[in-house]
């Protein structure tokens, strides 16, 4: 394995490969990690790396393959559109690098077989994002499960709403291809939530539809005028865990304004509601049966300064990936990311043939996050 080894012989070296819109949030992120370096970042555009390296002082590699070859990069991150997702991992893995892959795992099911089985050829770890329910949120709302708080889990709803990218991206057409839509775009983060939660999904029922085509964009320094919808954009899925809970899932780029709660888990002695999962830290409310108060509770984990304003950095599950290494339970793992993948891919398919999808794939529920592994994950709590 090249790059610096895990068990306390120093940081590991870490080279980002794509540096688009999501960029800076990993930038940001990994910087705040004690457990890796940042060498430097790679993109197919060699004009859009630089000016990305310039922006946060790291160097430039001449391609996604002269970063592979690097011997100082033991970890490769993949934030590259997720086309091409499952393609550079492979290539990733195949030069004998961790690889941590941005949402989703792969475009497709499909192309997630070849990444799997890449993986297993390979000496390397691959973890997939989405990485908030690391934090104090998601580990806040799994807490109380585990404590009993809402009683037995009976039902979840789950309502994913339109991120409006088409007024800040100055280009979303990716948005409205395969590998994206409201169900591969923000899925990833409410299922990864909810599995936190409440573990596996056993079966899928589905219908999906295209809204509004084409999209005009109004973004500021807007690249395209519009954008042609080629997936479904509003989707309704009912969803049967393993655990005996049933629930739906919404997921639509045709709501623009809602009054809906991003997760309400419903148990036999009262409701949670967990806030938007693509945030770390807001508040996670309970409402006991018989109550009319909503109660916050409190958080279970402070991560300190690695929290900017709008909670939008990345990089935990990067950290999970390195702590890993040493021999700690891996939270945002492949098996997660394709487990994920085959939940919101088995909607449009349930929604096409018009049967119950039961899926093939059931990872464990992810290990809890306590104080106590913040130093595993090189993250620094605040001091109270």
């Amino acid at each position: 394995m090249t790059g610096t080894a895990a068990g306390g012989t120093g940081p590991v070296g870490v080279g980002i490969v794509g540096c688009g819109n999501i960029f800076p949030s990993y930038a940001l992120g990994l910087a705040k990690l004690g457990s890796v370096r940042v060498t430097g970042c790679a993109d197919i555009d060699q004009a859009r790396a630089q000016a990305m390296a310039k922006a946060h002082d790291l160097n430039a590699y001449a391609s996604p393959g002269e970063l592979m070859d690097d011997p100082e990069v033991g970890l490769v991150v993949n934030i590259t559109p997720p086309v091409v997702h499952g393609a550079v991992t492979r290539q990733a893995l195949a030069s004998g690098k961790h690889v941590f892959v941005e949402k989703p795992l792969a475009a497709s099911l499909a192309d997630a077989g070849p990444v799997i089985a890449a993986l297993a050829a390979a000496p390397g770890r691959l973890g997939c994002a989405p990485d908030t329910f690391l934090a104090s949120a998601g580990q806040t709302a799994r807490a109380a499960i585990d404590a009993g708080v809402i009683g037995e889990p009976i039902g979840v709803a789950a309502a994913i709403p339109h991120s409006r990218a088409e007024e800040w991206h100055p280009d979303p057409t990716f948005l409205f291809r395969a590998g994206a839509g409201p169900l591969l775009d923000m899925g990833p983060y409410y299922v990864a939530s909810l599995v936190n939660c409440l573990g596996p999904v056993a079966s899928v029922s589905g219908a999906t539809r295209i809204g509004k085509n084409p999209r005009p964009v109004t973004a500021p320094g807007r690249l395209v005028p519009s954008v042609s919808v080629q997936v479904p954009t509003h989707a309704v899925a009912i969803l049967r865990f393993a655990s005996g809970v049933i629930g739906t899932l919404t997921a639509s780029f045709d709501i623009w304004s809602e009054h809906l709660p991003h997760i309400e888990i419903y148990g036999s002695e009262g409701i949670l509601r967990v806030p938007n999962p693509d945030l770390f830290a807001e508040d996670v409310t309970v409402k006991p049966n018989g109550s009319e108060e909503w109660r916050v509770l409190p958080p279970v984990l402070n991560l300190g300064d690695f929290l900017p304003g709008d909670q939008r950095i990345r990089g935990l599950g990067v950290a999970d990936l390195v702590d890993s290494l040493g021999g700690r339970p891996q939270r945002t793992s492949a098996e997660l990311g394709q487990h994920v993948l085959e939940v919101l891919e088995s909607v449009e398919a349930s929604s096409t043939s018009g049967a119950v999808v039961h899926l093939t794939t059931a990872p464990a529920r992810p290990a809890r996050v306590d104080a106590g592994d913040l130093a595993g994950l090189a993250v620094v709590p605040a001091q109270s």
